[in-house]
């Protein structure tokens, strides 16, 4: 019985295990050339660009040495490799994110599984339209606090501007940045939402991220305003009598 129970388990471990690294990129590479056809043709262009340049810098330094010649085209291999699988990461990355462009909780799914070191959010919008689905999310950082609209504007502004009045109440010396993500022209396209996110000027340091992410996560609870003029971060509690 022990024995079966000990093959039983090591059958459901195996079964349960992830795919290998090499399989991993495979399906990878499926899914980017499902959705981005031309992602093969650069992949191709990124590996042998690397190779022609080792082949040339070869036949101009090392023309009389065989070793030379060969030393330099492993080098333009390795590259064209490297360059390969570069770009498939940053194709497969653009075809990950088509498929969630445009729908619900687009912006909620980059916010927690794309945002860099310095922010910090949660991919629950913080108001909802519940007839048009469209949403605002926030992001505190080391720029301040971020609003961002997930929507077309025509519908989101108004939400927008109530969200920034109220976080401007209770953190009126905190930068808002508000970004708008969805169909209109100049509107954050879902690809380049975490680099429009890190060119935001920094304003705060570390503690201060954590006092205002702590501060604003109040306004779904109390919601009590901080009198205007007063910083956030010198706040004290009250003395008992």
């Amino acid at each position: 019985m022990a024995r079966a129970s000990t093959a039983e388990k090591a059958s459901t471990t195996k079964a349960t295990k992830e795919p290998g690294r090499l399989k991993q990129m495979w399906q990878v590479f499926q899914m980017t050339r499902r959705y981005d056809p031309n992602a093969v043709w650069y992949m191709a262009l990124g590996f042998l660009l690397p190779i022609v340049i080792g082949l040339v810098v070869g036949l101009l330094l090392n023309r009389d040495s065989a070793i030379g010649m060969v030393l330099w085209i492993v080098a333009g291999v390795m590259g064209g490799l490297l360059v390969a699988l570069i770009v498939l990461g940053r194709r497969a990355e653009r075809a990950a994110y088509s498929q969630i462009e445009g729908k619900p909780g687009a912006v909620g799914s980059v916010l927690k599984s794309s945002l860099r070191r310095g922010w910090i959010a949660n991919e629950m919008p913080v108001a909802v339209n519940g007839k048009t689905q469209d949403a605002i999310y926030r992001a505190v950082g080391k720029g301040g606090v971020a609003l961002i609209a997930e929507g077309p504007k025509s519908r989101t502004a108004r939400m927008l501007d109530e969200e920034r009045r109220k976080v401007g109440r209770i953190l009126p010396n905190v930068p808002i940045t508000t970004i708008h993500v969805g169909p209109d022209e100049d509107s954050v396209p879902i690809h380049r939402l975490v680099k429009r996110l890190g060119k935001v000027k920094k304003a705060l340091n570390k503690a201060e991220v954590l006092a205002v992410s702590n501060r604003v996560s109040s306004l779904g609870k109390s919601a009590l305003p901080i009198p205007k003029g007063i910083d956030p971060f010198k706040v004290r509690a009250p003395r008992p009598r």
